[in-house]
């Protein structure tokens, strides 16, 4: 069903522009070398500018038809995916999360008055920043209870073996391992400093710590017992589960509150493991305002980095930069290597430099980083660059020209192509250096070979880090994406060449992310297809700017047939993207209620399409038509007729029904077998801030070959904390090995409830 790899699209752009507009630009009768002979800054002749115009609209015309028939897919895919059993069947496809809910909405007795009769149950979100600060505080001091106790036993099997070979050598034989002296336990035990500025005592850490987390507990069940989830000290939020997904949809389109601003936003689908729940009591003024001093703050750092990557671009053009400033004159003696180095090496390798001194954006919410991101990319990475570039290109001109004005616009249409020389590096680097680093992956590798050995020192540690696989930014990664594919567009039809090293970056890219996705990362934030619906918007960026150049190049070179053209096609887009966004996004965010209402009762009855014939039998392709009439072989109409049928008409190949059909051919009776079943314990408490809930954590400890392990698991217990060296065990040397063939007997295992 997808069209595939991203890559392959630009690699048949180069199919379109090259044999077209490669050899134009080089007969174009202009004096450019190189590289920029095929671009069109060597075109000297008007009438060549209508091929870079026709060509224009024929190839951004296919990339507007592109991103809708992506987003057509992607609606139907969302549709078949949420509304199938075992998603249907999930807590949060029916629960909507509302912010700034008023007192009343928390009371359960006005739950049909906010949200109606198909409201079945309400958790109310209120401020609990104090019970979780000691929930946080009491975790922290049962790890390092663990950590203190690992350390009595280490050290007291290590004092218990050599005391053991002194004995053998003095008494022969095989000693009892009951004859340690209590002493070489006693003298193990690790010790905590209670001095404040110098004053205090040491005291015993593990009895010390003992008493910290009883104190803890204490405290925290206190505090529990005096919680009121109807009092919202401010500012509150709630969960409402619904009895259907058609019932949860409804709700969240519609106003619930005629106060200003009470319950919204508002949210479904959201799974209790993605909340951040000291954000949902922000009031919405505050709320207002952080956001606000958030984007500042985002928009003052973009603004401040062009900085550092304008001098990138100014170093991408060093040989002209020489011959323009007196004082930068000793570039020239460089040998020829060297300069290759600067100008196609470092700038690329240098930007990546200035950008790693910080992320662009902290916050939480992935969406929004990948928006901001995006922005990020576009202007530093594409627009600053690019203008820089271009700058030291022409400097040497622009003072040569100074007395003469009126010929500097025409300088600027010859030399702004000259720009695209950058990206040809940048998109090689990029592909090589980014695939090989994500092969490698060689932070994963440095935690394998030493901090899993030397810095984890307790089963905890082990088992967190054997069983936590590395996750995925969204936010990070389809900003990078996209600006690759926003410069190609952007420069397809000005120097067709960029078009083909960002097919070969992209290509590296895909494949070391395909890997990755499939064997090492774990995704754990699901944008249910927002991300990448975000980013088939953000492509039109590159078509914009892609349109927006050429029109400002056939003005300054006065082509006024090919300007009207691309201006026209400029009218076109916006248009398009308009009528686009308005017809596409509410399905894109919500799932319509025809077929949500349909979803509960059909999926046992009715039966998934068995084969796409099903679907062309329900909606008839023209395409596939068109070639019966002609009565084309069966091979032809194959692998001719069927892909341009399924490429050109999405409303039938990417529709719901299809998507059920492409679906049901995966492993879907795997999926069946995932439908989630929950008690009524596990729902009452589903959406509950994990403070009001979390119970202490067992100690989980490493048996040893002198029990000792056994003895503090019985002091534990008797102090009243859950503890257990079941599953791990401590070798001679000190390292910590565990049951990981078989999770189920960790104590500290819990069985994962899909919600």
């Amino acid at each position: 069903m997808p069209l595939g790899p991203s890559w392959e699209r630009y690699r048949k752009g180069c199919c379109l522009t090259w044999p077209i507009l490669m050899p134009i630009n080089a007969a174009g009768g202009g004096t450019a070398t190189e590289f920029e002979k095929i671009g069109i800054g060597n075109i000297d002749q008007i009438r060549f500018f209508y091929a870079h115009a026709v060509l224009a609209c024929v190839f951004f015309g296919f990339v507007l038809f592109t991103i809708a028939r992506e987003r057509l897919w992607l609606v139907g895919l969302r549709q078949a995916w949420f509304l199938a059993k075992p998603n249907v069947e999930r807590l949060s496809s029916r629960t909507v999360l509302f912010l700034s809910a008023p007192t009343e909405a928390l009371d359960e007795g006005n739950m049909k008055t906010y949200f109606g009769d198909g409201a079945v149950r309400i958790w109310p979100v209120t401020k609990a920043e104090a019970l979780e600060a000691l929930v946080s505080d009491r975790n922290e001091k049962v790890e390092k209870l663990e950590e203190a106790e690992m350390s009595l036993i280490r050290r007291a099997n290590r004092r218990a073996r050599r005391y053991l070979r002194r004995s053998s050598q003095e008494h022969g034989g095989e000693p009892s391992r009951d004859g340690v002296p209590d002493a070489a336990i006693k003298s193990s035990r690790p010790k905590h400093s209670l001095k404040i500025l110098g004053m205090g005592k040491k005291v015993d850490a593990i009895e010390w710590l003992r008493e910290q987390v009883k104190s803890k507990q204490d405290e925290i069940e206190d505090m529990r017992k005096s919680y009121d989830p109807g009092d919202p000290r401010g500012a509150a939020a709630v969960f409402v589960e619904f009895k259907t997904l058609a019932e949860a949809q409804r709700a969240c389109q519609q106003v619930a509150s005629a106060d200003v601003l009470a319950l919204t936003p508002r949210y479904v689908g959201v799974s209790p493991s993605e909340v951040f729940w000291g954000n949902l009591t922000i009031p919405h003024a505050r709320r207002i305002s952080q956001d606000g001093i958030a984007s500042a703050i985002i928009i003052a750092t973009i603004v401040f980095w062009s900085i550092p990557t304008g001098f990138v671009g100014l170093i991408s053009n060093i040989g002209r930069l020489a011959e323009t400033v007196e004082w930068l004159s000793f570039l020239k003696g460089l040998p020829k290597p060297v300069i290759g180095l600067l100008s196609g090496l470092l700038p690329p390798l240098a930007l990546n430099v200035f950008r790693t001194f910080g992320s662009p954006t902290t916050t939480a919410n992935e969406l929004r980083v990948q928006k901001w991101y995006y922005v990020f990319q576009v202007v530093q990475v594409f627009l600053v660059t690019t203008v820089f570039s271009s700058g030291a290109a022409v400097a040497s001109e622009l003072l040569e020209r100074a007395r003469d004005p009126t010929s500097i616009p025409e300088l600027l249409a010859k030399q702004l192509p000259s720009a695209s020389n950058f990206y040809l590096t940048y998109f090689i680097i990029q592909g090589t250096t980014s695939a090989a680093d994500n092969l490698l992956n060689y932070s994963d590798l440095f935690e394998y070979l030493l901090l899993e050995r030397y810095a984890d020192k307790t089963p905890r540690e082990k088992f967190n880090r054997y069983t936590s696989m590395k996750s995925i930014a969204w936010g990070k990664v389809f900003p990078k994406f996209a600006n690759f594919a926003i410069i190609a567009i952007a420069y397809s039809c000005i120097s067709p060449l960029v078009l083909g090293f960002a097919a070969a970056g992209l290509a590296l890219y895909y494949f070391s992310y395909r890997y990755n996705l499939l064997f090492v990362i774990q995704p754990k934030i699901d944008t249910k297809g927002q991300a990448y619906i975000l980013a088939l918007q953000h492509l039109l960026t590159g078509v914009y700017i892609g349109e927006l150049a050429l029109v400002g190049i056939f003005a300054l070179r006065k082509a006024t047939g090919p300007l009207v053209i691309v201006a026209a096609l400029f009218i076109i887009t916006v248009i398009f993207n308009t009528l686009m966004d308005k017809y596409l996004a509410p399905l894109e965010d919500f799932l319509p209620t025809e077929l949500a209402s349909g979803a509960e009762g059909s999926q046992e009855s009715t039966p998934l399409l068995s084969s796409v014939g099903d679907v062309e039998s329900q909606t008839e392709s023209q395409i596939q038509r068109l070639g019966q009439r002609a009565r084309v072989p069966p091979t032809i109409a194959r692998h001719v007729f069927n892909p341009l049928a399924r490429f050109f008409e999405p409303h039938i190949f990417a529709s719901y029904q299809a998507m059920r059909s492409w679906i049901e051919k995966g492993d879907y009776d795997a999926m069946l077998d995932d439908t989630p079943e929950y008690k009524e314990e596990d729902l009452k408490k589903a959406y509950l801030n994990p403070a009001l809930t979390s119970p202490t954590p067992p100690i989980w400890l490493a048996k040893d070959e002198f029990d000792i392990s056994s003895v503090e698991v019985r002091e534990n217990e008797e102090d009243g904390l859950k503890s257990s060296d079941r599953g791990a065990w401590l070798l001679r040397n000190g390292n910590i090995r565990w049951k990981g063939e078989d999770f189920t007997d960790v104590p500290i295992w819990k069985e994962k409830i899909n919600y």
